[in-house]
């Protein structure tokens, strides 16, 4: 009985196209990739796929400082960062991390965890005690939805990137504590919220603003510094949150913050206390990445990011004109091509695949219903003629399935 339950919604979900099924790399991450499918076969793709935004994921000299890492500091933490896994490695990318979110958040400190899902949890849940409100932006990616959920606090949504309707919102707050949750860069749309509009009305109603950087951090600001160097913005007010398995390549995220922040999370972030540690290699890593993207290689890899998202949105405006696909308006690396309905995205995936393409297809609940669409993602290891080939091969798809 409890089996056949679980088989009839799988089958509704394969009625309606919504059913998920994974794919295997057998190579590197990196835009030319053999891959596994569904049908058991190996064939190499041209992948629009990965949030690896500056290439950095197959760099040889990541994979040396990991390797490097693990002979220094051992495979294992072996404990939680408040028993005695918390090592020099850890302790030195925490300090790294703090410098370069120095300029946006005065006293800045940061905490280094396993993943930006636990970051997020252990924010909100830490500080949206029984006394609080979070006011959610409606686009927000699951971790920061769930980390609300989780909360003690009420939970009030904003419909996506209106500074009016939120701004009614607290002035109606009575709550001492008010937290504005938001993504920086939305990953399924890839448009950049109002950070300098959400910060005067942190401002204005005495609230927090937390700022999760999941598509910004490595990509957007001076030196890579993300979405709050991007527009210039310091505020005590500010916590953010940074991701270290996208831009930067590795693994893990961290949550900058002023030092009583940090020191409150420390104390009662769940996520944070409770976990074991990530591996000190891990960490040691990431001090050689974050070195990269605030260095001359990274802002090569930013300027050329720059020139492909430049390059794809100026041919897909050329492809589109007239047609039912809509192409989002995000100046980011995210790039979504709205299809419409759940077949139709899949079916433009598997004509993409067909041309040894691999863009998947995300439906909901990942996406409104009726909005399916390629998420086009583009890399500082793409080249400009892989894009032309992703071009060339929409153009083909256009004609065939309109």
């Amino acid at each position: 009985m409890l089996l056949d339950h679980l088989r009839r919604q799988l089958d509704e979900r394969q009625a309606l196209a919504l059913r998920r099924r994974r794919r295997t790399a057998e190579s590197p991450c990196g835009p030319h990739q053999q891959v596994r499918g569904i049908d058991g076969q190996v064939r190499p793709l041209l992948a629009f796929c990965s949030n690896d935004y500056l290439g950095l994921a197959g760099h040889p000299a990541l994979a040396s400082a990991l390797a490097e890492g693990a002979a220094r500091h051992g495979a294992g933490s072996g404990a939680s960062h408040l028993v005695s896994g918390h090592g020099a490695a850890h302790a030195a990318l925490e300090d790294a991390l703090a410098a370069a979110l120095a300029p946006q958040v005065p006293e800045a400190q940061a905490l280094f965890f396993c993943s930006g899902y636990m970051a997020n949890l252990a924010v909100l849940t830490a500080l949206g005690d029984a006394q609080a409100t979070i006011f959610s932006e409606a686009l927000n990616h699951a971790s920061l939805i769930d980390g609300a959920r989780l909360a003690r606090a009420q939970v009030l949504k904003y419909p996506h990137g209106d500074l009016q309707a939120l701004d009614a919102l607290l002035a109606g707050c009575d709550s001492p504590i008010k937290l504005i949750a938001t993504d920086a860069v939305f990953s399924m749309d890839g448009d950049i919220a109002p950070l300098p509009g959400l910060l005067a009305l942190a401002d204005r109603h005495d609230a927090w603003l937390v700022v999760d950087d999941a598509h910004g951090f490595g990509v957007l600001g001076e030196r890579g510094a993300g979405s709050l160097s991007h527009f210039g913005l310091r505020s005590e007010r500010l916590i953010y949150i940074g991701t270290l398995g996208k831009a930067a390549g590795i693994a893990g995220a961290f949550v900058a913050a002023h030092a009583t922040v940090i020191d409150w999370l420390v104390q009662s972030a769940r996520t944070y206390i409770y976990t074991t540690a990530a591996p000190p290699a891990v960490a040691h890593a990431l001090c050689a990445s974050l070195a990269l993207i605030q260095g001359e290689d990274g802002e090569r890899r930013r300027a050329h990011l720059r020139s492909l998202i430049a390059g794809l949105r100026e041919g897909l405006g050329r492809l589109l004109h007239g047609h039912r696909w809509q192409l989002a308006a995000s100046s980011t690396a995210v790039q979504p091509l709205i299809v419409g309905s759940n077949a139709d995205a899949l079916a433009l995936a598997a004509r993409l695949e067909d041309d040894g393409l691999w863009v998947p297809a995300i439906r909901p609940p990942t996406v409104p219903v009726g909005t399916a669409r390629l998420r086009i993602t583009l890399s500082a290891a793409h080249r400009h003629e892989d894009v032309q080939r992703l071009l060339d091969s929409l153009q083909r798809a256009a004609r065939e399935l309109a």
